[in-house]
């Protein structure tokens, strides 16, 4: 189980998805470029002291990310065409968010084995990414028994 993030561009949202990696023992992968630099201070501060203990793989393009074959690529996206309270993960799944402020273009939704949402109520745009991938983290985990 892998968590990625497509060119993530608030570094507070990446420290903590980097802690949640680092406290449930799953890789962090990073496609850039990045919206700030990587030793950005809030991005260490979101961290705090997880982020040594992260295990997290930066990639300098789209192409470099999708040159390494691993498993199936699930992007979380608000037009996902399922719901994760229906979705069915497996252990070596990659879990892509989107840039906090554009999302994932069209391409990488293409290239998505699935597109998967997480259900809210009627009228809410959508989640925190931080918040959403501590959501999906342990529906993922839990179904695998991860």
């Amino acid at each position: 189980m892998r968590l990625a993030l497509f060119q993530p561009d608030i570094p507070q949202n990446t420290g903590t998805i980097m802690r949640l990696a680092a406290c449930f023992g799953v890789r962090l992968e990073i496609i850039e470029p990045c919206g700030f630099i990587l030793s950005d201070s809030r991005l260490k501060r979101a961290g705090l002291d997880y982020a040594d203990r992260a295990v997290v793989t930066r990639y300098p393009s789209w192409d470099a990310f999708m040159s390494e074959d691993c498993g199936r690529l699930i992007l979380m996206t608000t037009m996902g065409t399922v719901s994760l309270a229906d979705f069915h993960f497996e252990s070596n799944d990659r879990i892509l968010f989107g840039a906090e402020s554009s999302g994932a273009p069209p391409h990488v939704h293409e290239a998505s084995d699935n597109r998967v949402r997480v259900p809210m109520r009627d009228g809410m745009r959508s989640l925190n990414v931080a918040v959403c991938a501590g959501i999906v983290l342990w529906e993922a985990l839990r179904q695998t028994s991860g």
